[in-house]
């Protein structure tokens, strides 16, 4: 086992298992695809909170870990070759993790193709949609804003709906892309409140989808952390 203990990090959230993978996020839909990968996968973990309320992801420890100042972030004690290993980014972050485990990524490049997809498409189109829905972007009286990205998340939304067809899941097997696709999905429905105005409800095959993903035992771990305070 490696030491940690010179990451800048490690002081302001102490490591619990020393031996575990260390996880600083937020229960965002960013920050739940890699407390979800680690639960499906059951590796190790401590889980810490990064809380938006105070500004820790500006806080000089964080941005020792990443300095684009975003979560999620991970340092694993035991990487390749048995060294430290400190990732950013929660795409690069799930094929780390899926490589390192053996799991969840069994069709390789369809897998790539729908985790490269989330990340350029769906994540930020919902993420802005969300802006302009839900929080102060709805203030702004040109409609112009909100419409660009309630239809081209709409469309986005009928390619994912059309790949669906006769599958369980996006790339054949349960994977990682799925991890990064669906906890968007989840905030669209359940705290943007934004399936109206995207079709969401309409779509043949994504509600199931949704549904589907949200009943696994690991999902439902791995969506509540790191604990709230």
């Amino acid at each position: 086992m490696a030491d940690i203990a010179h990451f800048p990090i490690t002081k302001r959230w102490p490591p619990r298992n020393t031996d575990a993978i260390q996880l600083y996020s937020l229960t965002t839909p960013n920050g739940v695809k890699v407390s979800i990968a680690l639960e499906e996968m059951g590796l190790a973990y401590d889980a810490h909170l990064v809380s938006f309320a105070t500004n820790d992801q500006m806080s000089p420890e964080f941005l020792s870990l990443n300095p684009n100042n975003k979560i999620p972030a991970i340092i694993d004690p035991n990487g390749p070759g048995g060294k430290p290993l400190a990732l950013f980014e929660s795409g690069a972050i799930l094929i780390y993790l899926a490589e390192k485990s053996g799991q969840l990524m069994a069709d390789r490049y369809a897998v790539m193709q729908w985790l490269m997809w989330q990340m350029g498409g769906l994540g930020p189109m919902l993420g802005q949609l969300g802006f302009f829905h839900t929080f102060a972007g709805k203030e702004i009286e040109d409609p112009r804003p909100k419409e660009r990205y309630r239809a081209e998340a709409a469309r986005l939304l009928k390619v994912l709906d059309g790949a669906l067809a006769g599958k369980d899941w996006v790339a054949g097997d349960y994977s990682i892309a799925d991890i990064a696709i669906a906890p968007w999905l989840n905030t669209l429905q359940n705290f943007y409140k934004a399936t109206d105005i995207t079709g969401f409800d309409d779509l043949a095959h994504l509600p199931a989808y949704l549904a589907r993903f949200l009943a696994r035992p690991a999902v439902q771990r791995g969506l509540v952390q790191p604990p709230r305070d």
